[in-house]
């Protein structure tokens, strides 16, 4: 044991100087880089309403987004994407958009924006619009003037008259099939002033759009330029799946959907198989064409790439499609939504690796593509809820030390978990429609709740006596200031830390290999630290038991190994030398361990 030992401070030195190297860099790095400036990017996901109030209405706006950019930009971010800002009756909280050329005025002004988007550029920060395409407001001008019929927007939104009555009391016809709304109920909404019924995959105020009809089409291009034109870096896309459905028939008609079985409440969206009203052919090519609309104007005014974000939660080949192909562009991250979909806190370390391998391994074969993980956002329970409190860092370390591009919801950073929010205090509407019974079924306020500053009042994020949404009872334990102090033992350090890491090693394409021992995940990346190959090992212990970890099965020659970056429940030691044939793992602990090759040489994996 003692040669071993001797072994091991006699490379530290060199381990020290590395590591030193690379930390000291990340001061001067440049998150502007336009070399591919997005693929491997940190994004921030800012819940608008949630963020910051500068003006006591209990409600975060713009302003406050501005006075907290430092914040981001002391995270090494490397660009953040506000969920929907623009004008709206907030009856699903800005995604029904009832102008998409202003600002929602409790969110500010387009100056407020602008300035936004200045200081923003100005840290080295990009900005991401939510683009919300599916479907506007039913008080935007668009669906009023659709509703009147008036000449041009006949046909802007999904209309149809109904199927015959036989029992007809009122006039009204039944609804043209049944398809149901992700908000429950019937997908279809009786216009008394049109005399029609119009469609809603989501709320009665959320009208889909037809994409059918090429006006539509271009209309919504001119948004997208419009953004562009202010200095927008892209765009997250909303709900891409629904763009388009089915084409009705020779007479006019649409087919009723298949039913599940899953279910025998017939207003539950799971109560049918949705095949004609998602995932259509037709979305991909649209998504092909906002690309074009993209790239377009990225040669036209010479800037860097602009990027588009999809959400998708397709099947898997489906998902793919999204990035194009060959000869034809297309998102640059369709979100990866498995970490949230496939893993929970009952998933066993090799669940975490099938995870991570079953979007690499589908992904297709084109330079131009690289992976994404996406760890939560405004629609899901937080980490710290789904995965439990001693899991934050290992979820963020996990993520952070893949390839390609990371997306980080805010407050996951610190660990914020869900809020129990009473049916009183509910606003999400698809909880309101579910009722007092079922409402914690299918809420996405506790997931909404407001950001956690520092421990006073309101957490720091506003001086209103009354909030939009409660602030969680345990901000005075969990928040910012609190972390700051306790710098060095706390999630935003270890978060800190990862995203540096991940921006600044020079890591060698096509290394990555994942591997299981004992419920330890562990990930394995070549890199170039301080000009000298290194192998960079995240473990992370997703089990309750301490087992002994030989890494030495993956790299014979390598001996010894430095640790890097612990999680908050370490049993280890910042900047611990450990023995690579023997590295003791806690419950639930989770490090970055960086090991040089003392004959450099590339291992391709």
């Amino acid at each position: 044991m003692r040669n071993k030992l001797s072994a091991v401070y006699s490379v530290l030195f060199v381990f020290w100087l590395g590591l030193g190297n690379f930390l000291a860099r990340s001061a001067q790095h440049d998150k502007r880089n336009d070399n591919g400036w997005w693929k491997s990017a940190v994004f921030y996901q800012i819940y608008p309403r949630s963020f910051m109030d500068s003006n006591g209405d209990g409600i975060g706006d713009l302003c406050g987004i501005t006075s907290r950019l430092g914040y981001l930009d002391l995270h090494n971010i490397t660009g953040f994407w506000l969920s929907p800002i623009f004008a709206s009756p907030m009856a699903d909280f800005g995604y029904d958009i009832s102008d998409y050329y202003k600002i929602q005025p409790e969110y500010g002004t387009m100056a407020d924006f602008d300035a936004m988007l200045k200081k923003a550029n100005d840290l080295n920060m990009e900005v991401i619009l939510d683009f919300v395409p599916n479907h506007t407001s039913d008080e935007h001008e668009w669906f009023k003037k659709s509703e009147l019929r008036v000449p041009g927007f006949e046909d802007f939104y999904i209309w149809h008259p109904g199927r015959p009555n036989p029992n007809d009391t009122n006039g009204q016809p039944l609804a043209p099939c049944n398809w149901v709304s992700f908000f429950r109920g019937s997908a279809w909404q009786w216009s008394k002033t049109r005399k029609e019924y119009y469609l809603h995959q989501f709320s009665v105020k959320q009208p889909d759009l037809n994409y059918r009809n090429p006006a539509v089409v271009e209309a919504m291009k001119d948004v997208m330029r419009f953004w562009l034109g202010r200095g927008v870096a892209g765009f997250r896309i909303d709900a891409v799946p629904t763009l388009f459905e089915v084409a009705p028939d020779a007479d006019g008609q649409y087919p009723d959907e298949p039913l599940s079985g899953n279910t025998n409440d017939p207003d539950d969206p799971g109560y049918l198989v949705h095949i004609y009203t998602q995932d259509r052919n037709e979305t991909l090519d649209m998504v092909y064409q906002w690309r074009a609309v993209l790239d377009e104007f990225q040669q036209q005014y010479g800037v860097r790439e602009r990027i588009i974000m999809a959400e998708t939660y397709s099947p898997i080949d489906i998902v793919m499609k999204y990035y194009g192909n060959e000869t034809v562009p297309g998102a640059q991250i369709p979100f990866n939504f498995h970490f949230i979909t496939d893993l929970s806190k009952d998933s066993t370390a090799q669940d975490f690796l099938n995870t991570i391998n079953y979007w690499i391994d589908h992904m297709p074969p084109m330079d131009s593509v690289v992976p994404n993980w996406v760890l939560g956002n405004h629609d899901q329970h937080r980490v710290a809820s789904r995965f439990g409190e001693d899991m934050i860092d290992s979820m963020n370390m996990i993520m952070l030390s893949l390839p390609g591009v990371a997306v980080t919801y805010n407050g996951e950073e610190i660990g914020m978990d869900d809020v129990w929010i009473s049916y009183n205090d509910t606003v999400d509407p698809a909880a309101c429609n579910a009722g007092p019974d079922r409402y914690q079924y299918t809420t996405r306020d506790p997931e909404r709740t407001p950001f956690q500053w520092d421990s006073s009042k309101n957490a720091g994020f506003s001086t209103a006596n009354h909030t939009w949404l409660p602030v969680s009872p345990n901000y005075t334990l969990v928040n910012v200031e609190k972390q700051l102090v306790e710098y060095e033992h706390s999630h935003l350090h270890v978060y800190r830390s990862l995203v540096r890491m991940k921006q600044i090693v020079s890591y060698i394409p096509h290394t990555l290999a994942t591997f299981v021992q004992e419920n330890v995940l562990i990930i394995l990346r070549q890199a170039n630290i301080g000009g000298t190959l290194s192998s960079v090992y995240t473990i992370a212990n997703i089990g309750n038991q301490q087992p002994t970890i030989n890494l030495t099965l993956y790299e014979p020659s390598l001996k010894v190994g430095l640790l890097a970056i612990l999680s908050v429940n370490s049993v280890h030691e910042k900047n611990e030398p450990v023995l690579m044939d023997s590295i003791v793992v806690g419950p639930k602990e989770s490090f970055v361990l960086v090991a040089y090759h003392i004959q450099p040489e590339v291992v391709q994996i």
